[in-house]
């Protein structure tokens, strides 16, 4: 009886390790280089290297064991992750319509923006720094490293579709072979200065902050580079679960990562020389082309993470209506959460490109990396006192002392980041503030939208009592309603009536609601109510992880007394044309125009609630916004 359990905690285990810990797996490859990029002006003496290790190990433990597993991986929705999650958990926690819940809101939305600048990030320095490594193999070989990245990347990009199930599973062995080889690499540098564990003692790193001024400063912004990564441990959760990734990561990945990182310590101490590429220094001649290799897939793997996150965070987008709705394909059949993005798959597959080909290094890309995380760490911090205090009970300085000790050293991390804001680091904030506007737009749009419709729409109660007076022809049939407001009549009924001149004999309005959970309850699925003169309201109840399935609700309508022959259904939407006008209802004339372009290239709706093609009759109207 236990087994089947324990079999399926492994493959989980292994998924996540090759999914969800690739990004913060493959920071030996830069983070200890950049620390003593001669940009830096640090020397690389005893006690630079380690101040530099004891910083590296202190923000391991922090940061990722603390911060990440402690406590945010607790901040589940029903075992979803991710800002917007966390969001939704704050929302249900605060008071409707007050301050706080106006400026969590705004801070929720803009931290899942900014996980889409990682996601094009992750990817370009992730892969770029394992090839630069054929430049330490042989000479000559420089030519080919910004062609074989751009292959690589777009190799990647090309097998998402499979789904994150069978790339976590062919991912899984690999990356427990690539911790296993930075293990035993950080063994070898270690055997010759075993001193350097004295990085352990947080003294050192404290020491090398206040005497070194400026540069230790700076530095500070590169030794952030060995957490990046820690919010896919967050946004991945609802792909692998809370116990497997807590599992994979002190089990395989922090032994492996702290063996590796002192490892360059003493390499360093032995041959100050090394900085420049202390990660493959580590390895013998003979295994850098083998190394090269594993390191190059082993950063494919890593981008997995962030692209993942990212799939997730624009399915919860588009279910609590801050995002269009978008071709949206779940790639497994036994494990919820586990999608694939069409659109922004391609999107960040042409922004990856676009960075290498921009900035041709690994060095240059570590400026433009780092500070969009830092200041996604803020905002989940921020978010977490919010949920300590309202949904866990904790008392004021409890969630404060603990929030607070979080913020003091993630704002530290942040300001020695926000130095490379004029050095690359203004591409992640651009890209943030790009998608906040997009999603705030869209959002703001749609709820004007509902307030328009509504203004137009005709109370059920006044819609049968006219019936009364002036019945129309009735003809055999269901014809169904899409209808977002519960209340009213759709104004794509009233067009059919007045235009038409018939009513079916049944006619159902139905509404899809998305709660602020990942998944509706099965109980709670589908509520029918007779209205009376064969009129009769659906709602219909979707998780924001879950897709709805109109045909399917239809035939759950059956538990509730109401049989549908599904070849007699016609379904009917209302189409609005939007036209911006001259004087906003609420909305700048710019973000009007936007909100109907984005209403343009959003899926059909027909499409979105699958809706049987060649039963659906649109009416369309004109609306100002």
């Amino acid at each position: 009886m236990t087994t089947p359990p324990r079999a399926s905690t492994r493959t989980l285990v292994l998924g996540a390790v090759g999914v969800v810990f690739g990004d913060i797996g493959t920071s030996p490859l830069y983070a200890v280089r950049e620390c003593f990029h001669p940009a830096h002006q640090t020397a690389v003496t005893e006690a630079n290297v380690l101040g530099v290790l004891s910083l590296i190990i202190w923000a391991l433990i922090v940061i990722i064991c603390v911060k990440y597993l402690a406590f945010v991986l607790r901040a589940d929705n029903r075992g979803e992750g991710g800002e917007l999650a966390l969001l939704s958990l704050c929302q249900k926690a605060l008071p409707k319509g007050g301050s706080g819940a106006f400026l969590v809101g705004v801070l929720g939305v803009f931290g899942a923006s900014l996980l889409f600048g990682d996601g094009m990030i992750t990817p370009s320095i992730s892969v770029l720094s394992a090839v630069e490594g054929l430049r330490e193999a042989a000479d000559g070989l420089d030519r080919f490293v910004i062609p074989l990245t751009l292959a690589i990347l777009i190799a990647l990009f090309s097998f998402q579709f499979v789904g994150t199930e069978r790339v976590g599973a062919f991912f899984g062995p690999v990356m427990l072979v690539w911790f296993l080889v930075l293990a035993i690499l950080g063994l070898r540098g270690l055997a010759g200065n075993p001193e350097v564990l004295q990085a352990f003692f947080p003294w050192h790193g404290l020491r090398f902050l206040f005497t070194s001024g400026h540069s230790g400063f700076l530095v500070l912004g590169s030794v952030f580079l060995v957490v990046t990564g820690g919010e896919a441990l967050y946004a991945d959760m609802g792909h692998f679960g809370r116990r497997p990734i807590r599992l994979g990561w002190f089990v395989c990945v922090l032994p492996a990562l702290l063996l590796n990182y002192l490892g360059q310590g003493a390499l360093l101490l032995a041959d100050p020389e090394a900085a420049a590429q202390p990660f493959y220094r580590l390895a013998p001649a003979w295994a850098l082309i083998p190394l090269v290799a594993l390191a190059t897939l082993a950063t494919v793997i890593a981008s997995q993470a962030l692209i993942t996150g990212t799939f997730s965070v624009t399915l919860q987008a588009v279910q609590l209506g801050y995002f269009p709705r978008t071709a949206i394909r779940h790639t497994s059949h036994h494990r919820r959460g586990q999608i694939y993005v069409p659109l922004v798959n391609w999107i960040l597959l042409a922004c990856c490109l676009a960075l290498v080909l921009g900035f041709r290094s690994s060095s240059g890309l570590a400026n433009a990396y780092g500070l969009s995380v830092s200041l996604t760490m803020l905002i989940t911090t921020s978010l977490l006192y919010v949920v300590a205090r309202h949904a866990w009970g904790w008392s004021r300085w409890r969630a404060g002392a603990l929030c607070g000790f979080l913020l003091t050293i993630e704002f530290a991390f942040f300001a020695a980041n926000f130095v490379k804001v004029f050095h690359g680091g203004w591409v992640p904030l651009v890209v943030g503030l790009s998608v906040f506007t997009l999603m705030t737009t869209w959002s703001t749009g749609r709820k004007i939208l509902g307030r328009r419709l509504a203004a137009q729409a005709l109370p059920h109660e006044d819609l049968l009592a006219g019936l009364e007076v002036e019945p129309p022809l009735r003809v055999p049939g269901t014809a169904v309603f899409m209808t977002a407001n519960r209340g009213s009549t759709p104004v794509a009924l009233l067009h059919n009536l007045k235009h038409n001149k018939v009513l079916h004999e049944r006619v159902l309005f139905l509404t899809a609601m998305t709660l602020d959970t990942p998944a509706a309850p099965e109980s709670d699925r589908v509520e029918l109510e007779a209205l009376g003169k064969g009129f009769f309201r659906v709602t219909g109840r979707y998780g924001f992880m879950e897709e709805p399935d109109v045909p399917r609700l239809l035939e759950l309508c059956a538990d509730c007394g109401l049989q549908i022959s599904a070849p007699q259904v016609t379904f009917f939407l209302g189409r609005e044309t939007l036209v911006p006008a001259r004087r906003g209802h609420g909305f700048a004339r710019w973000r009007a125009h936007l909100f109907a372009f984005l209403s343009r290239i959003a899926q059909q709706p027909a499409t979105f609630f699958r809706l049987p093609p060649g039963r659906v009759v649109e009416l369309g109207i004109q609306i100002e916004i």
